[in-house]
C-alpha cells in the first residue's frame, strides 16, 4: 500500500496497518494516484510521486527513488517454529547502498550513527548507571534511518515483540573492485511482519513519520527552561533551601523535581506528611516564582492491604495476571507490588484519574521512571515473567508483546487523564521508557548515565537518535548519577545541556548535591553564563517545539540534516544543530581548550566573536571553560528574550548578495490556542540590514525589536 503521505506498506502472511500501537488514529489513506503494473519476471511495480517499490515474484522488495535508484533491497522474509512450539519467529534481511550510514533504533548511547553490530529490541533497565557500549537501553523501538547519496528513508517494522537488528556498513570499492553493499537482519521472536518505508529528504522523512506515528506533544514553555532534581529531596525545607540558592545566586530555575523520597514509604500518589506537611502551599509559593514542581511516577503499586491505590485498583481488575487468573507480583521500590496492565483502555481510565491527587498536590508535571517495567528480582531479568498476561486492547496476549509498549501505554494513560482533569493546561509528561508514539504523550530522558567524560558523550547520542525517531523531547541527567563529577566535568555537562530540550541537572546518591555553587565560584560564574543563556533562547525553543509539532523535525538535529549528501558531516557526531539557525559544538573531552569544528555549507558566525566561517569545511575554534563554541547562520532570524524580558529578533546579517529568514511562534506559554507563525526575511543593502515581517501581500516592518550582528 502507498499512503497519501507518500509512505510505502507491506505485510506478510495477511498483516495489516492495524492494530498499531505506533500508528495515530488509524493511519493514513491508500493515495488512489499510486499506480501498480506488472513488472519483469511475473513480478509488480508500484509508482508513486515519491517513490517507486517493486516486488518479484519471489517475495523480495526493492525501494526506489521516483529516478529509479534502489535505497533498499528487502529480501523474502523467512519463518520458523520455536521448538516446543510458540510464536513463529521471523527474519528479514536488507541491502542498502555501500555509503549508506544507520541511525535510530531508539535511544543507543553508542550512537548516533548506529556501527556494525547486534541492536537488541528490548526495554531494559541494567539496574545501574548506563555507558556508552552499554545496549540495550530503556527505550528502544525498530525505527532506522539511512542516510546515503541517493536519498535518505526511515524504515520501520511494526511489531513489539523482543528482537534484534543486526546492521552492517558497506565499503566502497571493496572485494575485486566492486562496492560491498550494507546488510540489515532484522529478527523478531513473534508478531507479525509488518513494514513501513519513507523516503525523500530527512525533513520529508521526518514529516511524513511524524503524520503516521502522530504529532509531537507540545510542553508549556516552563518546560523548556532549567529543572532541577535530586536524589532524595529531604524535605519543604530543604527545596526552599535549593530554591533559594539559585535565587541568591540569580540562577534561573523553571523546575523543582521530587523523586521517590516525597512518598510515604515510596508508595506512589502518596505524599509523606512528616516531611511535607504542606506540600499544596509550598508549591503554590514556588509556582509565585514562576517554579513549578514535577513529581515522580513509578507504575509499581504496593500490595499491601489499605494502600489506597492497591485497594481502588483491585476493585477494578487492574492488575496484571498469570495464565491462572493469580495476580503477578513483584518488587518496586515500595516493596513487593503489582503492576496495572496499562494495555487495557479501562485501567488506563483508571491510572489517568488517580493523577487528580497529583494536582490537589500542586504538581505540574510528572516524571515516569522505573517503567520499562523494572521489578527487581534475585534471579532473571528484572521485569514482570514472559508468561504474564496483557490485554491488548481487547485481543490478549502475553508479557512477550506488551513489555516495550508498556510505558508507551503508561504515558497515554497519563496524558489522556491529564487533559480531563486539567482541561485548560498542557500535560507535560516525560517517560524513561517507551515506543514509537511515544512523543504523542511527552518525551524522554536518558535515564541513568554513568558520571564521566563517555556519558557526557553518550548524552548528546541519545538525544540526537531519539530526534531521528520522531521523539523531539528529550535530554540527559546532567552530570551524572552514580558518581561525584569533577568540576570541569560537570560544567561541560551543564554547557551541552543548555541547548537540548528537556535541561535538567540531577544528582544521584553518590554525587553529592550536584548544584552548581558546589563545585567552586569559577564553575558557578560559568554556568550563570550558560542558564543565563537558555534563559534567552527560551523564545527559539519555544519556536522549535512548534515547529517539531507541526512538522516532526527534532529541535537538536545532525549536521548533516540539510545536506544528507555530505558524507563528512554524515559521520560527524560531537557537534549539531540547534534548529536551522544555530550550530553548537560542545567540549566532549577533559582538558579541552580548542576544538575542532566541520561547518556545513555557508557562512557561520561565532555568536561571542562575530567572526565568520565559510563552510562546507572545518575550522578550529577556542573553547575556553566559559563556554562551548556555538555558531549562527548568516541570514538567521531568531527570536530571544531582550534585556527588557520581552521578545526580540537577532538577526545574523546575510552575506552580500543573499538572503535570510526565520520563523517566530510567540506562545502563551500553556493553553492549547493556535498561535500564528510570523515569518520573517532579511536582506543586505550595502552596510545595512533590513528586516521584513512577511505578510500577505508583501513585507512590513517587523512589531518586534530588532539586533543585527555580525556587521562588525
Amino acid at each position: 500500500v502507498v499512503a497519501v503521505n507518500g509512505a510505502v506498506f507491506w505485510g506478510w502472511d495477511g498483516a495489516g496497518p492495524q492494530p498499531s500501537y505506533a500508528l495515530a488514529g488509524g493511519g493514513p489513506e491508500p493515495d488512489p494516484r499510486a499506480v501498480l503494473e506488472p513488472d519483469k519476471d511475473g513480478g509488480w511495480r508500484v509508482v508513486a510521486e515519491r517513490v517507486t517499490v517493486v516486488v518479484s515474484r519471489h517475495g523480495a522488495v526493492q525501494v526506489c527513488t521516483p529516478g529509479g535508484v534502489v535505497l533498499r533491497r528487502e529480501l523474502p522474509p523467512r519463518w520458523w517454529e520455536p521448538v516446543g512450539g510458540g510464536a513463529a519467529r521471523w527474519m528479514q534481511r536488507s541491502e542498502v547502498a555501500a555509503d549508506a550510514r544507520f541511525f535510530g533504533l531508539g535511544g543507543r548511547a553508542g550512537g548516533p550513527r548506529l556501527r556494525d553490530g547486534v541492536y537488541r529490541l528490548w526495554n531494559a533497565d541494567a539496574g545501574r548507571a548506563s555507558g556508552a557500549g552499554d545496549d540495550p537501553l530503556y527505550l528502544t523501538m525498530p525505527v532506522q534511518l539511512v542516510v546515503a547519496d541517493a536519498g535518505t528513508h526511515l524504515v520501520f517494522h511494526d511489531t513489539t515483540w523482543d528482537g534484534s537488528v543486526v546492521l552492517r556498513e558497506g565499503a566502497e570499492g571493496a572485494g575485486s573492485g566492486h562496492d560491498r553493499a550494507g546488510h540489515c537482519e532484522v529478527r523478531m521472536d513473534g508478531g507479525p511482519l509488518r513494514c513501513w518505508v519513507m523516503v525523500g529528504t530527512p525533513a520529508r522523512v521526518l514529516h511524513t513519520w511524524a503524520s503516521l506515528a502522530g504529532a509531537p506533544a507540545l510542553p508549556p514553555a516552563w518546560a523548556l527552561g532549567h529543572h532541577h532534581a535530586r536524589w532524595g529531596c529531604g524535605d519543604e525545607q530543604e527545596v526552599r533551601r535549593v530554591v533559594a540558592g539559585y535565587q541568591e545566586r540569580g540562577l534561573p530555575l523553571d523546575a523543582v523535581h521530587l523523586g521517590v523520597g516525597h512518598h510515604d514509604e515510596r508508595r506512589v500518589f502518596t505524599v509523606d506528611q512528616e516531611r511535607f506537611p504542606k506540600l499544596p502551599v509550598l508549591a503554590e509559593e514556588l509556582r509565585r516564582d514562576g517554579i513549578r514542581l514535577v513529581s515522580v511516577v513509578d507504575p509499581a503499586v504496593r500490595a499491601v492491604p489499605g494502600d489506597a491505590v492497591f485497594e481502588s485498583g483491585s476493585a477494578v481488575d487492574a492488575f496484571v495476571r498469570d495464565a491462572q487468573g493469580r495476580t503477578v507480583g513483584g518488587v518496586g521500590r515500595a516493596g513487593e507490588s503489582v503492576f496495572p496492565d496499562f494495555t487495557d483502555a479501562r485501567v488506563r481510565a483508571w491510572w489517568g484519574a488517580l493523577y487528580e491527587e497529583r494536582l490537589g498536590q500542586g504538581f505540574a508535571g510528572f516524571w515516569h521512571d522505573m517503567n520499562e517495567p523494572t521489578s527487581f528480582g534475585a534471579f532473571g531479568e528484572p521485569t514482570l515473567p514472559r508468561s504474564a498476561r496483557h490485554a491488548l486492547e481487547g485481543r490478549g496476549g502475553d508479557h512477550r508483546e506488551a513489555h516495550n509498549v508498556y510505558a508507551l501505554c503508561m504515558a497515554r494513560a497519563a496524558c489522556e487523564g491529564l487533559r480531563e482533569l486539567a482541561p485548560r493546561e498542557r500535560p507535560f509528561v516525560f517517560s524513561r521508557s517507551g515506543w514509537a508514539g511515544l512523543q504523542r504523550y511527552g518525551g524522554t530522558w536518558s535515564g541513568d548515565v554513568a558520571t564521566g567524560w563517555p556519558g557526557l558523550r553518550a548524552s548528546l547520542s541519545l538525544v540526537l537518535g531519539l530526534g531521528l525517531c520522531g521523539v523531539p523531547y528529550s535530554g540527559p541527567d546532567v552530570g551524572g548519577v552514580d558518581g561525584g563529577p569533577s568540576p570541569e566535568l560537570y560544567l561541560r555537562w551543564l554547557q551541552l545541556g543548555a541547548y537540548l530540550p528537556l535541561f535538567r541537572t540531577h544528582a544521584g546518591p553518590p554525587a553529592g548535591l550536584g548544584e552548581p555553587w558546589e563545585f567552586g565560584a569559577e564553575v558557578l560564574e560559568h554556568a550563570r553564563g550558560a542558564l543565563l543563556e537558555r534563559r534567552r533562547l527560551l523564545p527559539y525553543f519555544v519556536t522549535l517545539s512548534h515547529l517539531a509539532r507541526r512538522t516532526g523535525a527534532p529541535y537538536v538535529r545532525p549536521l548533516w540534516w540539510g545536506a544528507p549528501e555530505d558524507r563528512a558531516l554524515r559521520d560527524c557526531e560531537d557537534a549539531f544543530l540547534l534548529g536551522d539557525s544555530l550550530l553548537v559544538a560542545p567540549v566532549l573531552d577533559p582538558g579541552a581548550g580548542r576544538r575542532a569544528v566541520r561547518l556545513p555549507r555557508g557562512r557561520w558566525y561565532d555568536t561571542v566573536t562575530e567572526e565568520t566561517h565559510e563552510g562546507p569545511g572545518r575550522v578550529v575554534v577556542d573553547a575556553p571553560l566559559s563556554r562551548v563554541p556555538v555558531f549562527a547562520r548568516a541570514g538567521a532570524v531568531l527570536p530571544v528574550t531582550g534585556a527588557d524580558g520581552g521578545l526580540e529578533l537577532e538577526v545574523w546579517a546575510p552575506a552580500h548578495g543573499r538572503t535570510g529568514g526565520g520563523l517566530v511562534v510567540p506562545d502563551a506559554g500553556d493553553g492549547w490556542e493556535e498561535p500564528e507563525i510570523e515569518r520573517y526575511a532579511a536582506r543586505r543593502q550595502g552596510g545595512r540590514v533590513v528586516v521584513t515581517r512577511e505578510v500577505e501581500g508583501g513585507g512590513t516592518e517587523p512589531p518586534r525589536p530588532v539586533r543585527v550582528r555580525g556587521l562588525g
